[in-house]
C-alpha cells in the first residue's frame, strides 16, 4: 500500500477533511434528517463516527458547538451562504486605482469572477490577510493518497490490518486496546520518510514570504507546509501532528523524537514513562478535541481576514469544514478543488466566489504565472524536494 495521505489528519475529531479528490478523511458518517437550515457541514460531522461511543458523540458535539458559539461572537453564522460583496468591492475600486496603471487592473468585474480577477485582487493589494483551509487533496501529488477514493483511499486499502472497521485505526479507544494497526501505518506515513511538498505547498510558503498568509488552517497531519517552509506561527494544524506525542491515558507528555524511532524503527508504541501506558504522536484521532490553536487563534483571523482560499477538501468534517461561512461578508473566498463543495456559489452574477476546478497544482501553477510567480515557485518548490 503506498502511503496513505497523512493528511487532514485522518484524526480529526470529527472525521477528517481529506480531499484529494475532495474526499476528506472524512471519518463522519451521513447527515441526520433536521430541518434544511440546519443541514449543514456541522451537522454532517456531528453525526460522526457509528462506531464511536456516546460519550466521545458528546465531546465531538460540543466541539461543533464551539464552532457555532466562535461565529455568534463575530456575529456570522451564514450558514445559507450569502454571497454578496457588491458593495464593498465598489468601494475598492478607488484603491484599485490607485495600486495600478493599467485599466484591467482596476475593480471592473467580470460576469463571473476568475483566475484572472484573484490575480488583480493580489496584485492591486485588494486583498492582504489571506487565509487558507487546505485539505488531503493537496497533497496528493505529493504521493499521499486520499481517504475515500474507490480503490485507491486510505480506507479501501486497510485489509492488511484486520479491522473491525477502517476508522479505528485512528480510534482512541481502539488504540488503547491494540496499537498495533495505527503503529505499522504510521511507520510507512510518517511526515518526512518520502513525501516531499508539493507546488501547492510552495505556493503557500510563497504567500508566508510576501506577507500575504494570514494562516493556514490544514485538515492534513502530513506536515508538508512546514516541511515546505511555512512558519509554524503562521498554520494551524487542526488535526495535529507528529512532532510531538503523549500519552493516550494521563496525556503526560513524550519525547518526539523517541516517539518516531519507536514507532518507525521498532515498529512498536512508545510507553509512557509516568503510567506505562502507551503513547501516540499528538494527531487528532476519534474521541479527542481539536488543538487549543484552533480556536485561540481562528476568531481574530476572522475578523480580519479579506481572502479565503480553500483547496483539496470535501468540506464534509466540523468545526474546520465551517470556516468558509463564518467570513465576513466581504471576505472573498476562492475554492481550488476537483468539485463544488460547500456552500461556494461562483457565478449567476455574484462577485464574491472564485471556484478553480481540477487538479490543485495545475490551477496553482495557472495563478502564479499571472501573478509572474512562475520561477518563484519552481525554485521553491525544488529546494524541499526530499532526495
Amino acid at each position: 500500500m503506498s502511503a496513505p495521505n497523512t493528511n487532514e489528519g485522518a484524526y480529526r475529531t470529527s472525521a477528517t477533511d481529506n480531499a484529494g479528490s475532495d474526499d476528506d478523511d472524512d471519518r463522519s458518517t451521513t447527515s441526520q434528517n433536521r430541518p434544511a437550515e440546519a443541514q449543514t457541514d456541522l451537522d454532517r460531522a456531528s453525526t460522526l463516527s457509528n462506531y464511536d461511543s456516546d460519550e466521545n458523540q458528546a465531546d465531538k458535539n460540543a466541539e461543533a458547538d464551539g464552532a457555532l458559539d466562535i461565529a455568534k461572537a463575530i456575529g456570522k453564522v451564514s450558514l445559507g451562504g450569502d454571497d454578496n460583496g457588491d458593495g464593498d468591492e465598489d468601494a475598492g475600486d478607488g484603491a484599485a486605482q490607485e495600486k495600478s496603471n493599467e485599466s484591467d487592473h482596476i475593480h471592473d468585474y467580470e460576469d463571473t469572477p476568475g483566475l484572472p480577477s484573484l490575480a488583480r485582487w493580489i496584485q492591486t493589494g485588494e486583498v492582504s490577510n489571506i487565509l487558507v483551509l487546505s485539505g488531503a487533496g493537496v497533497s496528493c501529488n505529493a504521493g499521499i493518497p486520499d481517504f475515500r477514493t474507490p480503490g485507491t483511499g486510505l480506507y479501501d486499502n486497510l485489509a492488511k490490518y484486520n479491522l473491525p472497521y477502517p476508522e479505528a485505526v485512528f480510534d482512541i479507544n481502539f488504540y488503547r486496546k491494540n496499537s498495533g494497526p495505527f503503529v505499522s501505518l504510521a511507520s510507512e506515513i510518517w511526515p518526512g520518510l518520502r513525501h516531499s511538498p508539493t507546488l501547492t505547498h510552495s505556493f503557500v510558503k510563497l504567500l508566508d514570504n510576501k506577507g500575504l498568509l494570514l494562516r493556514n488552517y490544514t485538515q492534513n497531519i502530513d506536515g508538508l507546509e512546514i516541511l515546505a517552509g511555512v512558519s509554524e506561527e503562521r498554520i494551524v494544524e487542526c488535526h495535529g501532528h507528529f512532532r510531538t506525542a503523549s500519552c493516550v491515558n494521563c496525556f503526560s507528555p513524550h519525547d518526539g523524537t523517541k516517539a518516531k524511532e519507536e514507532i518507525v524503527q521498532n515498529r512498536r508504541a512508545p510507553k509512557c514513562r509516568r503510567c506505562k501506558g502507551p503513547v501516540k504522536p499528538d494527531i487528532v484521532f476519534f474521541g479527542e478535541g481539536l488543538p487549543d490553536r484552533f480556536g485561540k487563534l481562528l476568531r481574530q483571523d476572522l475578523e480580519i481576514a479579506d481572502l479565503i482560499i480553500v483547496m483539496g477538501t470535501s468540506l464534509m468534517v466540523a468545526p474546520v469544514s465551517l470556516i468558509p461561512t463564518m467570513v465576513h461578508d466581504d471576505c472573498r473566498r476562492v475554492l481550488f478543488n476537483r468539485e463544488l463543495v460547500g456552500d461556494f456559489n461562483p457565478g449567476q452574477g455574484q462577485q464574491r466566489d472564485i471556484f478553480g476546478c481540477g487538479d490543485i497544482d495545475d490551477t496553482v501553477h495557472e495563478l502564479c504565472e499571472m501573478l509572474a510567480w512562475e520561477q518563484e515557485l519552481h525554485v521553491q518548490n525544488k529546494k524541499t524536494r526530499i532526495r
